[in-house]
């Protein structure tokens, strides 16, 4: 694809021409095919920015909104690493792509950055170097991007080393700097092709109200960069100083803030030959992508698909009792209630700790059920009665399932917590319900939720006793006589087997529920680390059938 004849001078053209951004949406292998299978009006899909060596980045909070439409972030380059990657990125070239590929990458280094290049020239139309990032460690990102010196130093030696380099050089600047259009015609005179604008502003800090505390979690204190509808006018002013100093000849991906039809008549018109859309993609459901940026393209009716309610204000609770079941395993119950169904859940916050996606067990009190994992479980388990976390959400979205007179819930280890949801949700029914949970082993009283659990049907356990999954061993064909649905929760794989199972003894695949409770850093749809088969449970919810799942090449 000839990358350079379609968005050179198109700021002339003003032929709306869309990109995803770097770490936003389009930020693995299945979220790269979505967008150019069955996004069309989406013409640059540029990737998350990659690393020679794995990067954790920044543990959650990620992400915060302090109004909606406008974001705080501090992802911290988090990505698995140019090897891990590579693989991933070569099978999607061989098979064909439609839209124009933007490879992101990152490094401190001139040595490392040419390693990268090298690495991805062959599969890339372009290669974004992220010379930007505001909450990047030192050497990184903004470091580079804020220094005309380094910034065009790097791209001369990148330049040099290798001569041969196939796709575009694109450099992305940081608007944090008294002359960007500097910086660029910098970098474009050392050898660039075009220049992405801008990243995140900032770094700012973002203070939660009820507690007082920093939101996001890294080494600056909370810092992290802006991007939303607040930095919008930035963004229009760094692509016209850009513009201004390099001519029309170069490249500019103009990104920031755009979020409304009118926002990208005003990029191309600022100079823009591309416009990138990000933070505004975690305010749409995933299934209306296609609609909302067809709308932005023709200038229809963007709107109607923005969601404005800020999902990422958090609510205070007091813990109210913890309940141990053995070393590993407790029940928390927080004062407040909630209206969570099944296929939804919500983030448990302790300030400067950390936070992570839970599932909601019982409604009224709040309660849940917290096995011991990492670092963050380590500190929940640590609070006591009198004690104050926090919530937010709801994500995902309710389940959506067929009626039917009998059903058989399996759970495993802490995937319980979503039982009794369902159970709650079917008993709404007159459903008949079979309920059977495999424990790692039994304990002197009852097991996890045994007591709500049992309420609303026939309640087993099963201890593992060495083998796991042992609880799958007691289903037989006599359990799907009749009109029945099944309903699975707990770690991939034992639900893979449940699920093969039961379709074995012939139980409709679009009868079998799997809940697909993939790890999430914001719950909007923003990070893309939850994505299943094509889809976001983060957003779309956290049931799906079994075909839905086998149609889609999910990885349980």
């Amino acid at each position: 694809m000839d990358a350079a004849a379609i968005l050179r001078g198109n700021h002339l053209r003003r032929k709306p021409l869309l990109a995803t951004v770097s770490g936003v949406a389009s930020t693995k292998k299945e979220l790269i095919e979505l967008f150019d299978r069955k996004i069309p009006s989406i013409d640059v899909i540029t990737t998350k920015s990659f690393q020679v060596k794995p990067n954790p980045g920044n543990r959650e909070p990620i992400v915060c909104s302090p109004a909606p439409g406008d974001f705080g972030n501090s992802v911290g380059l988090r990505n698995p690493g140019m090897d891990a990657v590579l693989p991933e990125i070569r099978e999607l070239r061989e098979k064909g792509l439609r839209a124009i590929l933007n490879i992101s990458l990152s490094a401190s280094t001139p040595e490392d950055f040419i390693t990268l290049v090298k690495a991805f020239d062959p599969y890339a139309d372009m290669l974004e170097l992220n010379f930007s990032c505001p909450h990047a460690a030192a050497g990184y990102g903004a470091s580079i991007g804020s220094d005309i010196c380094i910034a065009s130093s790097y791209v001369k030696a990148i330049c040099e080393a290798y001569p041969e380099r196939k796709s575009l050089l694109i450099i992305k600047l940081t608007p944090n700097v008294d002359d960007i259009g500097a910086i660029a015609k910098a970098v474009i005179d050392s050898g660039a092709d075009g220049i992405a604008a801008i990243n995140t502003v900032g770094p700012k800090l973002y203070i939660e109200p009820h507690s007082g505390q920093p939101i996001l979690n890294n080494k600056l204190g909370g810092k992290g960069g802006a991007s939303g509808e607040w930095v919008r006018e930035t963004a229009l002013e760094a692509i016209r100083s850009i513009r201004k100093a390099i001519g029309d000849e170069p490249i500019i991906l103009g990104m920031g803030g755009v979020t409304h039809p009118e926002d990208v008549q005003a990029m191309l018109e600022a100079g823009a030959d591309s416009v990138g859309i990000g933070s505004a993609l975690s305010r749409v459901m995933p299934t209306e992508w296609e609609a909302y940026l067809s709308a932005m393209k023709s200038g229809g009716d963007a709107d109607r698909y923005l969601s404005n309610e800020n999902r990422l204000v958090y609510t205070p609770h007091t813990v109210l009792s913890r309940e141990m079941h053995g070393s590993d395993v407790m029940i928390v119950r927080l004062s407040g209630t909630m209206e969570c169904q099944p296929g939804e859940f919500v983030f448990i916050w302790i300030p400067g700790k950390g936070e992570k996606p839970f599932s909601v067990a019982v409604n009224d009190p709040l309660t849940f059920l917290i096995k011991k994992r990492g670092e963050f479980t380590k500190a929940l388990f640590d609070v006591q009665v009198g004690d104050t976390v926090y919530t937010r959400g709801l994500y995902g979205s309710p389940m959506a399932y067929t009626p039917s007179k009998k059903a058989l819930l399996i759970g495993g280890g802490t995937g319980a917590a979503v039982l009794p949801l369902i159970a709650e949700k079917l008993s709404k029914d007159g459903t008949e319900m079979d309920i059977r949970v495999g424990i790692v082993e039994k304990g002197e009283g009852p097991d996890p939720l045994e007591d709500v659990l049992s309420s609303y049907g026939r309640y087993s356990s099963v201890a593992d006793d060495g083998k796991p999954g042992r609880v799958l061993d007691t289903i037989s064909g006599k359990d799907i006589e009749g009109d029945v649905c099944a309903y699975i929760v707990g770690p991939g794989r034992m639900m893979q087997k449940a699920a093969e199972k039961l379709e074995s003894l012939g139980l409709s695949d679009e009868r079998i529920h799997l809940s697909m409770e993939k790890n999430t850093m914001c719950g909007i749809g923003m990070c893309g680390e939850c994505v299943c088969g094509g889809h976001l449970p983060c957003k779309e919810g956290t049931f799906f059938t079994w075909r839905t799942l086998k149609e889609n090449g999910a990885e349980l």
